[in-house]
């Protein structure tokens, strides 16, 4: 009903009333003060097919170019009860920004001349530098992909909708006044996307605060070089038209122009792509991705190939290129080889090999258009490492290309170690659909695991949104074993949802370590600590987590952390932290402890006290701050977790 009566009041209004005018002066000033609102409303209708660097600097653009030439009525006035909303300067920069974000989404072609708005911005400009903005969590994610499965009218609804707070009557309204046809069918199509409005004002849409980070740095060093050298040449060609006689002289050792480079044309020739036997590995001295057969359906399909390798050399504005950090992104220098060509759900994927790096190329079954390349840190892979990538995520789920060596894959819930595994099943190496904790939204209730088998035994890993699956281990450091035994699922199980941290920060393995249980006071029972350690590929960035558990809890919680450090790892197997614990009398309490091979405690500041062997107890006052410091039996110093 309210819906209605504001469309009446629309209607009455466009009959019957004169619409305010708008000078320039007055829409600069709505602009200004509103531009980090504008440019986000912007972001949100805006093609997400475009690359996020562009999709951020169109959205500026269209907001700098919003403003009138000269006065303005204004066609569709909210009425609402706050002041930006009844600001005439404000409704009228904001109906231009909705209008041209949706010319942006066009297609070109329809008309004789493209819009602006359809065009790569002139301004702003950044150079040498990518900008996108900060990434969410899981629930803006998921909002994201829900937003871009939406037409143009229906993500602008949305968005006026949730962050704009406008009625269905107004945005019905104000769809007209920027060119929609059929606004009723754009509010229609949104309504099939949850109201989660609050989630648009997290920093995952936000264009005005991003992050940085360098362009292809090898690529832009090679294009300076080329200019440098076409521009060395020209000057040549120059000199040389001019000398008598004319006549060129000859290129002597020069090697032929990048174009035409042997090297870079056999990189991008399918028919020089390494596809090694299917029964290679069975008699190859290691086993990593340089043994993976090719496989997939499409491993013939000259021109599937063709692109991706293109893509991967020159991948263009609309192409979503991701990489783990501390990986290049730069062409192949020589031909890969492949591990994969077919269909993965509704998209056709590409994965190579090239020595040192995962490469995935994507595209929807019907086009080209909103391609993807995602990069993957693979150097020193081998056995368990070696041993799954992720072919794609769809609707909540994972599937994994798996080593030819592996004999079976099963998904387990890493939170209930009393569980069964369940069995994916393997077609041609490819698994079913596994649920990916990568995705998963809201309270983390489980933590699906891929759990395959082979020679070796069984080994367990983790989706954290990356192409290389992350490897689970248990036990002391320097002695992990498979997170097969029933011990190291115990050991595992409360501390699973901690994993959530480490999603996409270019993770090798995840050790979890039981290094103590502690005896409470008050006849409370017994605590459990454990020290999960996070190595990456690219060897910086490491954490350590010692975390708690006291009796009767599910999950366990962070009492210490620290990053790159040595402390809970293969060089440094020892670590000591510390909790501030309240029993169930009320009283507070310091409880610390260290691993097996601490010979004493201290703790100083807002509590004093120290114990002979590996853990200490002593009563604590509510928000007391303490170091905590030991000696091992061998005599050295150790400190707390920090």
């Amino acid at each position: 009903m309210q819906s209605q009566d504001v469309a009446q009041r629309h209607a009455a209004a466009s009959a019957g009333a004169t619409h305010p005018a708008v000078d320039v002066e007055q829409a600069e000033a709505a602009l200004v003060e509103h531009y980090p609102r504008l440019v986000r409303l912007a972001y949100l209708v805006l093609p997400p097919g475009l690359a996020r660097g562009r999709r951020v600097l169109t959205a500026h653009a269209l907001v700098q170019r919003a403003l009138p030439r000269g006065r303005k009525q204004v066609p569709v006035v909210p009425a609402q009860s706050n002041g930006r909303q009844t600001d005439p300067g404000y409704s009228l920069v904001r109906l231009e920004v909705v209008r041209t974000a949706l010319e942006a989404g066009r297609p070109l072609g329809l008309t004789a001349w493209p819009k602006r708005a359809q065009l790569p911005p002139l301004l702003p400009q950044v150079w040498g530098l990518r900008l996108f903005p900060r990434s969410g969590g899981a629930d803006e994610l998921a909002l994201d992909q829900r937003l871009a499965a939406l037409s143009a009218p229906a993500r602008a609804a949305y968005a006026l909708r949730g962050l704009e707070q406008l009625p269905d009557g107004d945005v019905r309204g104000l769809l007209r006044a920027a060119g929609v046809e059929q606004p009723e069918g754009a509010l229609t199509e949104a309504n099939g996307v949850p109201a989660e409005y609050p989630l648009l004002d997290s920093p995952e849409f936000d264009p005005c605060s991003l992050q940085a980070r360098p362009t292809d740095l090898m690529r832009r060093r090679r294009h300076t070089k080329a200019a440098l050298a076409a521009a060395a040449a020209l000057a040549v060609c120059g000199a040389l038209v001019g000398l008598p006689g004319g006549g060129w002289g000859a290129d002597g050792a020069a090697a032929p122009v990048y174009a035409q480079n042997p090297a870079a044309q056999a990189a991008l020739d399918p028919a020089r792509l390494t596809k090694v036997p299917a029964s290679a590995w069975k008699t190859a001295a290691r086993t990593d991705f340089s043994v993976w057969p090719a496989r997939g359906a499409l491993t013939g399909d000259t021109a599937l190939l063709r692109r991706a390798l293109a893509v991967w050399a020159r991948p263009g504005d609309t192409v979503r290129v991701s990489a783990t950090p501390g990986t290049q992104t730069g062409g192949p220098a020589g031909p890969p080889q492949l591990l994969y060509a077919g269909v993965v759900d509704s998209a056709r994927v590409v994965i190579f090999y090239d020595g040192l790096r995962i490469a995935r190329y994507a595209e929807p079954k019907d086009g080209t258009q909103g391609a993807a390349l995602d990069f993957a840190r693979a150097d020193g892979a081998a056995g368990v490492e070696a041993s799954a990538l992720v072919l794609g995520r769809s609707d909540g789920n994972v599937r994994y290309l798996t080593a030819p060596w592996v004999t079976k894959a099963a998904e387990r819930d890493l939170t209930k170690p009393d569980g069964g595994a369940l069995d994916l099943g393997l077609t041609g190496g490819v698994t079913g659909p596994l649920a990916s904790p990568a995705l998963q939204q809201g309270a983390c209730t489980s933590w699906n695991v891929l759990q395959l088998t082979d020679a070796q035994g069984v080994h367990v890993s983790t989706d954290l949104g990356e192409l290389m699956p992350a490897r689970l281990t248990a036990g002391r450091p320097g002695e992990a074993g498979e997170v097969s035994g029933a011990a190291a699922l115990r050991d595992w199980a409360p501390f699973a949802c901690s994993l959530a941290a480490e999603r996409s920060a270019g993770v090798r393995s995840v050790n979890a370590w039981a290094f103590a249980e502690q005896e409470l006071p008050d006849a409370a029972g017994s605590g459990s600590w454990v020290c999960t350690r996070t190595e990456t590929w690219r060897g910086d960035g490491t954490v350590s987590l010692a975390q708690f558990r006291t009796p009767g809890s599910r999950y366990g919680a962070v009492a210490a952390r620290g990053a790159d450090v040595t402390a809970c790892g293969p060089r440094d197997p020892h670590v000591l932290a510390g909790v501030l614990w309240k029993s169930g009398g009320g009283r507070w309490y310091l409880l610390a402890a260290g691993s097996r091979d601490t010979a004493s405690v201290r703790a100083t500041g807002g509590v004093t006290a120290s114990a002979q062997g590996t853990q200490l107890v002593a009563e604590a006052k509510q928000g007391a701050q303490a170091e905590l410091s030991g000696t091992l039996e061998d005599g050295s110093a150790i400190s707390g977790l920090r």
